[in-house]
């Protein structure tokens, strides 16, 4: 697992984004405040209408923080102004496998599917920007207005967990993303946007080719949407993470159908508490497609 050589890379390289990794993440220094998280079921009933009263006022729920630095950099946490929540272990994996697709001459964009405040996006093309690759697209797709309603009858746990009714409390305006790229100098003509729901901007978005596909759209439908437009334009040697694989059941119920549907038999390999990806292989049926539910 994660044995293959990454490409080399000067000190100045390796600090660089070591350094963006821990901006990125807020780890660099202690953070007083942290936004409370809705982790425990019986209180996300009252959680979510008493935060999204609150964030209509400017106003937010906070708790106060001694050390939240492994806390942070594990992603178990939910910061109030970090760009991203998924820690340094994911972020890790991101920049492994953007290095072994430079390494290795695999073909293609790159993409992430719910980027919310845009954290590991900056990443990405800040990675390419590192290495001096300046062909590659760092795709953003996103609605920029929180997860959609799921369809009744389709994922139950969808149904059951009311992320989607207080939508605005994860919602990040596409200006705002725009402005943290800015932040970080990482703001240009390699940056795209697809602003909308999974199901109406992918399947027809001007995206030819693929190394890399991030989702992270924690429902079934917006993963399984994700797989359908983005997958079959994945290149050989190109790589599939899934930031939510083993924290919501949706997006794995998603990624063990479509794989079972188009006969992907390349092992998922652990990241973190969460996350998980594989490489695609040569002997992938080339005709994968959508699996209709």
């Amino acid at each position: 697992m994660m044995t293959t050589e990454a490409p080399a890379a000067t000190r100045i390289e390796v600090l660089y984004l070591d350094l963006l990794k821990k901006c990125l993440t807020r780890t660099i220094g202690a953070e007083t405040y942290s936004a409370a998280e809705p982790w425990f079921f019986l209180v996300r009933w009252w959680f979510f209408p008493v935060l999204a009263f609150l964030k209509a006022r400017g106003w937010t729920i906070v708790r106060r923080q001694t050390d939240n630095h492994k806390s942070r950099s594990d992603g178990h946490d939910w910061p109030a102004d970090a760009e991203t929540m998924i820690g340094l272990k994911r972020l890790d994996n991101l920049q492994y496998c953007i290095e072994h697709i430079l390494k290795d001459g695999v073909s293609g964009d790159l993409i992430e599917t719910g980027v919310w405040r845009g954290g590991a996006s900056i990443f990405m093309r800040g990675v390419l920007k590192a290495y001096g690759d300046t062909t590659r697209l760092v795709w953003a797709a996103d609605s920029f207005q929180g997860l959609p309603k799921p369809r009744p009858g389709v994922w139950c746990d969808d149904e059951r967990d009311r992320l989607w009714k207080y939508r605005n409390t994860l919602a990040v305006p596409l200006e705002h993303v725009r402005a943290n790229f800015a932040r970080y100098g990482l703001l240009d003509d390699q940056v795209r946007f697809l602003p909308g729901w999974f199901h109406d901007t992918l399947p027809g978005a001007p995206v030819e080719k693929l190394a890399l596909i991030r989702l992270d759209g924690d429902m079934y439908e917006s993963t399984m949407d994700s797989l359908s437009a983005l997958y079959p334009k994945l290149s050989v040697g190109g790589y599939c993470i899934v930031d939510d694989y083993y924290t919501h059941s949706g997006a794995r119920q998603a990624v063990s159908e479509y794989r079972q549907h188009n006969g992907i038999t390349e092992p998922i390999e652990r990241i973190d508490w969460a996350g998980a990806f594989w490489r695609r292989g040569e002997a992938e049926n080339g005709q994968a497609g959508r699996v209709h539910t």
